[in-house]
């Protein structure tokens, strides 16, 4: 999250019925963690490509929501802490990990609000994905933290999403057959706007339509320079298509990754 105006908006959605959409887009956290003990690798959806070895290594993942990306790394070896805003994030992510029998270290906090004695940590890896930067309206802040708390030599692992298919591009109809790409969008444009925040999909309508947060969309040079700024080495920039369908959308960019080494 972040610290400033925004901040209000995004905290009354984030304090809503985020354990509710867990339980029912995964089920309830001993089936999604019977599912995760077989399936840790495939849960990553191959960020553990740019994570290197994870057997003991200290890992922080920021903003990781609902701890599946978490307890998946976890599962492979890691020792993870996660720090997120939201308690019904927590709740679930710890008891997706009791379920799943590893240790997860979960802090509720804005990650830009962190004490000084967490700052102070550091971590062989830090890792975030997948609408994570909306949630900034300055990505400096954010950038100083994962280069504060990453150990000299270590890596920071970002996968989100394409601002050419979220700036730019909108998309209509749900098959081949009838599906629509036009460009309606304004790639460089720095207003906030409001949204619907990402659990509200798994609501029921009438607890959907309340949740909206405000999101401030970034370019890819913006988030390049960002943490290029702030003393990373960019050591990757990888564009990936549309990876949960090879019909849809081909050719256009949806989700990038962001490889980074703290010198």
């Amino acid at each position: 999250m972040t610290n400033d105006s925004t901040l209000p908006a995004n905290e009354d959605a984030w304090r809503g019925a985020v354990y509710q959409a867990w339980l029912a887009r995964f089920g309830a956290p001993p089936a999604a963690a019977a599912e995760l003990r077989v399936r840790a690798r495939a849960r990553l959806a191959g960020l553990d490509a740019y994570f290197g070895e994870l057997q003991g290594r200290r890992v922080l993942n920021l903003m990781g929501s609902n701890g599946m990306k978490a307890v998946a790394t976890a599962l492979l070896g890691a020792q993870v802490t996660v720090v997120d805003f939201a308690q019904g994030n927590a709740d679930y992510a710890q008891a997706l990990a009791e379920a799943a029998g590893v240790e997860l270290r979960y802090i509720v906090s804005d990650v830009l609000a962190l004490d000084s004695a967490e700052r102070a940590r550091r971590y062989d890896l830090v890792f975030a994905e997948l609408g994570i930067l909306h949630y900034f309206s300055d990505l400096a802040p954010f950038a100083a933290l994962v280069t504060e708390v990453l150990e000299r030599g270590a890596r920071f692992v970002l996968r989100d999403f394409h601002p050419v298919s979220t700036k730019l591009l909108s998309f209509r109809g749900s098959t081949a057959k009838v599906r629509k790409v036009k460009v309606t969008g304004d790639y460089f444009e720095a207003a906030l706007r409001a949204e619907p925040v990402s659990f509200a999909k798994y609501l029921p309508p009438d607890a959907a339509a309340t949740a909206t947060v405000l999101w401030r969309r970034w370019t890819l040079g913006e988030v390049v320079t960002a943490f290029a700024a702030a003393g990373l080495r960019i050591e990757r920039l990888v564009e990936e298509p549309n990876r949960s369908s090879e019909v849809f959308d081909r050719g256009i960019p949806k989700t990038f990754v962001l490889v980074a080494v703290k010198a």
